[in-house]
Order: C-alpha cells, then structure tokens, then sequence
C-alpha cells in the first residue's frame, strides 16, 4: 500500500519541479529595451502630472530629447521636455518624459522640474489647450515629407536627427508641429510647418 503511495509523492514532486524550472526559465529571459514614444504620447503623459501642480495647465511649447543609445523611429523619441503654463499661478513649469534613467538630466517616466513666473506669453508662443492637438508626430512627419522639396531635402540628409517642436504663433491660426531637420532650430537649415489640429501642409521654413 505504501509504494503506490511513494510513486503518486514522486510524480507530483516531479511536476511541481518541472513547472519551477519553467518559471525560473522564464524569468530569466531577457527584458525588451523600452521603445521610444510619439509626441502626442508624450505630451497628454506630462500634461496628467501638469494638472496635478495646476488644474488650468496649459501647453506652451513641447520639444523632443536626442538620448544617446536610444534608436528614433520616425516621428518618436527616447524623451521630451514640454513647458506648461498656469494662468491662476502666473507661473509656467518644466517637465520632462523619458523612457530610460539617465541622471542626473533625465528620469524615468514624468519628472516635474523648475517653475518660472510667466505672464501670458513667451516670445511669439502662446499656451493652448491640449484638446488643439490632434495630430501625432508621425503623421505630421509624412505630411511634411509628401512635399517634394521635403522629399528632395530628404534624400540629399539622409541620416541627419529629427526634431518635432509644438507650439502656437501669431503665424498660424492653430498649434503647430515643427518638423525640422537637425537636432534643433538654431541648427537647422530646413523645416516643415504642420497643422496640428488638421494635419494640414502649412509652409516650409529654410
């Protein structure tokens, strides 16, 4: 009676050891590197945290962050910066979105960094409500690239890094996506205006 006893006792210990080996296995395999995220992405994951400092959270400009090691896709980036601004504090604050650590300038997730006063407007910029952005940086990237002179700019760069800036000028009637060849303005010789709202071709920049 006792050995089928000791049989059943050494099958299920069987089992059970099989199964631990599956999961420690399992475990073991290696983590997926983060992928970099849109613009739109980025800016409604800071503008959450934005409306915990300030529930009249505004956008004023929003920009992506070339991080070292980490690959872009078209229209995407391992971290962005956004300003928002706060009419019933007189205030604007900086925060930032990345998808690695990288201290001690950036930190994983939403980071809420330094607040300056502010009084309406900054330069030719002005706050909008995120609600205005419906467009995300890939398509406004395809935008831009369906015009010819895009195209052309395009495949003579081929390789140089992309920078989505959002902002809202006297220039144009809605938000916009500044889709610029180069890591930023001031180093940027070429540049797309897309309507952030419509996705609409609106004017190109040299």
């Amino acid at each position: 009676m006792k050995k089928p006893l000791l049989a059943s006792s050494c099958a299920l210990l069987w089992i059970l050891t099989g199964c631990s080996d599956q999961s420690t296995a399992a475990k073991k395999e290696p983590e997926k590197p983060p992928e970099p995220v849109s613009g739109l992405s980025a800016v409604y994951k800071m503008y959450q945290v934005a409306r915990t400092w300030s529930s009249d959270a505004q956008v004023l400009t929003m920009t992506n962050a070339h991080v070292s090691g980490i690959p872009e896709a078209t229209g995407k980036a391992g971290a962005w910066e956004g300003t928002f601004t706060s009419a019933n504090l007189a205030r604007s604050r900086t925060f930032t979105f990345s998808i690695i650590e990288q201290l001690p300038d950036l930190h994983k997730g939403v980071f809420a960094g330094p607040e300056a006063g502010f009084t309406g407007s900054k330069g030719e910029m002005k706050p909008f409500l995120i609600a205005a952005v419906k467009i995300d940086t890939d398509a406004a990237y395809k935008t831009a690239l369906a015009n010819p002179k895009a195209a052309d700019y395009e495949k003579k760069n081929s390789g140089k890094p992309m920078t989505y800036l959002l902002e809202k000028i006297d220039r144009f009637p809605d938000v916009v996506w500044r889709v610029i060849w180069g890591d930023s303005v001031g180093h940027s010789s070429f540049s797309v205006f897309v309507d952030a709202s419509t996705g609409d071709f609106l004017e190109i920049m040299h």
